[in-house]
């Protein structure tokens, strides 16, 4: 299984989507930064299942109809940083679709994320991650799930990888930099967290149009038979929940 997340900062990199998708045959494609209503109903053979609608740096998810069959799409608030309650740059930072994989049969949970920005902190970041992934838990039933996109979280991630973990989950970084400030500065902004998913590639892909690189994930879902999963939780997502729950048509 193919799925590429992007980036496409402030919808700019839109245009360059169907070239990228025939480059790069996919799956499902997740996007960031997004204008919902302006994103193509179809790219190439991608189907979108749904996206997001109340500001222009929307998320928006596609899919290979012929590979799956969409079921259900949700979208998220998550805790908002003082930068996000005075510029509402993105409203919704979490959308996710379950899907039926039609050559395994089984049910996935895949989701398009994007963290607050670098005015936000990493524990800000990190208590959003632990929000979606309490989201994702209550829908997917305990079915093989992945969560990819803009995680802006360069530095110092060991506290995210010990949260990821304690939920059961992955962090899988991709094989090099998506963001670059220069020539010689870059980091990692986009990567992925898994559970249930055998993640065997993740691949950085050349600069577009956008300020993000798009990254490339080579995957296959676990039979969930063989799985003995653990509850989908975070321990840092604590106290009362301020997120939203919003269904996207």
């Amino acid at each position: 299984m193919k799925i590429m997340s992007y980036n496409l900062r402030k919808h700019a990199a839109t245009t360059e989507l169907l070239a990228l998708v025939e480059r790069n045959p996919v799956d499902v494609l997740c996007l960031q930064e997004g204008d919902g209503v302006r994103m193509p109903q179809q790219i190439g053979e991608l189907k979108l299942a749904s996206a997001t609608y109340k500001n222009s740096l929307g998320l928006a998810i596609y899919y290979r109809p012929d590979r799956f069959t969409a079921l259900e799409s949700h979208a998220f608030t998550l805790r908002k940083s003082i930068h996000d309650r005075v510029l509402q740059p993105a409203i919704e930072r979490l959308l996710t679709t379950r899907f039926v994989d039609l050559v395994s049969g089984q049910d996935i949970q895949l989701a398009s994320f994007h963290a607050s920005p670098l005015s936000a902190t990493n524990l800000l970041r990190r208590r959003q991650i632990g929000q979606a992934l309490d989201h994702l838990a209550a829908l997917s039933n305990g079915s093989p799930t992945l969560m990819t996109g803009d995680f802006n979280y360069p530095l110092l991630r060991g506290p995210l990888i010990r949260q990821a973990e304690r939920a059961g989950f992955s962090l899988n970084l991709s094989d090099g930099p998506t963001y670059f400030y220069t020539k010689s500065i870059a980091y990692h902004f986009d990567f992925l967290l898994s559970r249930g998913f055998d993640v065997q590639l993740v691949e950085t892909l050349g600069r577009g149009l956008s300020d993000h690189r798009p990254i490339l994930m080579t995957t296959e879902i676990l039979k969930r038979a063989g799985l003995n999963l653990p509850e989908i939780g975070s321990a840092e997502a604590a106290g009362p929940t301020a997120s939203v729950f919003d269904e996207v048509e």
